[in-house]
C-alpha cells in the first residue's frame, strides 16, 4: 500500500509497533536488513545472503514472528526490488506494508538516521558478509543501549521495554 494510506496514528509515534525498514549494502553485493521501531527507535539487524525478494521477505517473516503482534503492526519500506513480494509478508504475518513515495527516504526518517549511525560499525563499501548474526545482534544492542536526546536521554531498549511492560 502507498504510504498515503498508512494510518495517521503511525505518524505521531505515540503507539508502539510501527516499524521502518531498509537494506544497507556493502561491497560484493552483501546486504543487511535494518528495522527500526518508530516509537522507541529500537533497532533490529538481519543478516541476508542476497537481496532477492524471497530472501528478504522470508527473513522479515522470521524476524516478525519473534515479536508479539502488539509490537509489530505495520512496516514502512522504500520501493526497492527486495520488497516487491511484500504481500507474502503480510499474508504470513498480518502486518501491513506501506511503501514510501519514490525518491522519498525521509518518509522513513528513523530508519535513515539509524542507517547513518550503523555506518560507524559497518562502514560504506565494507564486506557485510563477514558479520555473523551474533555480531549484528551485538551492534544492535550497542545502538539500543545508547541514550538518545529524542527519547529524553532514555535508551531505545528502555523505551521498548516500557512498551512491553505496558501490555503485559
Amino acid at each position: 500500500m502507498p504510504i498515503s494510506e498508512r494510518p495517521a496514528s503511525v505518524e505521531d509515534r505515540l503507539v508502539p509497533g510501527h516499524w521502518e525498514g531498509d537494506l544497507i549494502e556493502g561491497c560484493n553485493k552483501t546486504f543487511i536488513a535494518t528495522l527500526v521501531e518508530r516509537h522507541s527507535r529500537y533497532v533490529v539487524l538481519v543478516k541476508l545472503k542476497d537481496k532477492k525478494s524471497d530472501t528478504v521477505i522470508n527473513a522479515l517473516i522470521k524476524q516478525a514472528r519473534k515479536l508479539p503482534s502488539y509490537l509489530y503492526k505495520t512496516l514502512t519500506w522504500d520501493r526497492g526490488s527486495e520488497i516487491t513480494n511484500h504481500q507474502k509478508f503480510t499474508l504470513a504475518t498480518d502486518i501491513q506494508v506501506y511503501l514510501c513515495d519514490p525518491q522519498s527516504p525521509w518518509q522513513r526518517g528513523s530508519n535513515e538516521n539509524t542507517n547513518r549511525l550503523l555506518r560507524e560499525y559497518l562502514p560504506k563499501g565494507s564486506d557485510l558478509s563477514i558479520h555473523s548474526q551474533t555480531e549484528l545482534n551485538k551492534i544492535a544492542k550497542e545502538l539500543n543501549t545508547r541514550p538518545r536526546k529524542i527519547l529524553g536521554y532514555k535508551t531505545p531498549a528502555a523505551k521498548f521495554s516500557e512498551c512491553v511492560a505496558l501490555t503485559d
